[in-house]
């Protein structure tokens, strides 16, 4: 659980650095099996003669991106934005659950938006390469350049009253040189939804709707994490170093509130009055996935963003 400082600190901000939360028993095991995921991936590529043999975790990203080679969402933890076909890769395993359903992680949580936790589905593993790798047209923010935006602006407005805590959990140490997170703080930029206009396929606060003076760095040790309100402006630096940086986000939501995001899959994390409904089987949680990603294959695009672009603050 916090302390009533460090939710004072949180409430009057809209973010906390919590450090060493999650220990290697947890996150072991994830870069074991991201590991496995991607030597079995790079062994296709290589048989096809699209990449060079080379070894570890980390030259084979780069060598896999430099080649232009998808990594990325076979690895991620969500469907994507664009079109959903029946085989778009994904990835959902016991030990990720582990890690969303971590007594650490849900301790927090719950004292931030009480005891029945949703875990909320927007979701995603963050790879971000170094900025002497990244192509000048790349526009993931999964693995380049994150824009400036409120986690509420990237929900559907059905959840807009929602509470909801975004828990962004570094695998890797993240440094100022390798591309932390930063943020403005709610307490000088106040706690309005701003408009969210179209840049290189993200959703960003436009530069007019920003204190840049009030920008705070938030590095973090691999283990820690930080906690957003969905109101917090927050980014990430550039990537300067040799290194990948990463991490995953996630969220939590009070059960029976929308999650902004109805068409992929939630689950009970926590629930004191029920403990009976909290869910901890990750193969059902992938059969969850699948189901979701065969029916949305069938049906017309559902838009992830709410803004297109024509509000006047975009032009």
């Amino acid at each position: 659980m916090l302390t009533a400082a460090q939710l004072e600190s949180f409430e009057h901000e809209g973010y906390l650095v919590v450090p060493d939360v999650l220990d290697d028993e947890v996150l072991a095991p994830i870069r074991a099996e991201y590991e496995a995921l991607l030597d079995a991936l790079y062994a296709g590529w290589q048989r096809d003669g699209l990449v060079e043999d080379v070894d570890g975790f980390e030259p084979k990203l780069k060598a896999a991106y430099a080649a232009g080679l998808d990594w990325f969402q076979p690895m991620d933890i969500s469907l994507p934005f664009s079109k959903i076909e029946y085989d778009t890769p994904m990835h959902f395993s016991q030990p990720l659950l582990n890690m969303l359903t971590a007594p650490a992680l849900l301790d927090i949580a719950e004292s931030m938006v009480g005891p029945e936790l949703t875990s909320n589905p927007i979701q995603h593993v963050r790879i971000k390469m170094p900025g002497n790798v990244v192509r000048a047209d790349e526009t993931s923010a999964h693995m380049g350049n994150t824009s400036w935006h409120q986690d509420r602006g990237v929900t559907h407005d059905e959840a807009d009253q929602t509470d909801m805590v975004t828990v962004w959990i570094a695998v890797t140490d993240a440094t100022e040189e390798n591309g932390c997170l930063i943020a403005q703080p709610r307490s000088t930029t106040g706690n309005h939804l701003r408009d969210h206009c179209p840049v290189q396929n993200q959703p960003a606060i436009p530069a007019s709707q920003l204190d840049e003076a009030a920008t705070v760095s938030l590095p973090v040790n691999a283990g820690g994490i930080v906690l957003l309100h969905p109101m917090t402006p927050h980014a990430a630096l550039p990537n300067v170093s040799d290194s990948i940086r990463w991490s995953f986000d996630i969220r939590y939501n009070v059960t029976g509130q929308p999650t902004g995001r109805s068409h992929f899959p939630d689950f009970i994390a926590r629930s004191r009055a029920h403990p009976d409904r909290e869910f901890r089987d990750g193969d059902a949680w992938r059969d969850m996935w699948k189901e979701a990603r065969a029916q949305l294959a069938v049906q017309p695009h559902i838009p992830i963003h709410r803004w297109d672009g024509t509000d006047a603050a975009c032009a």
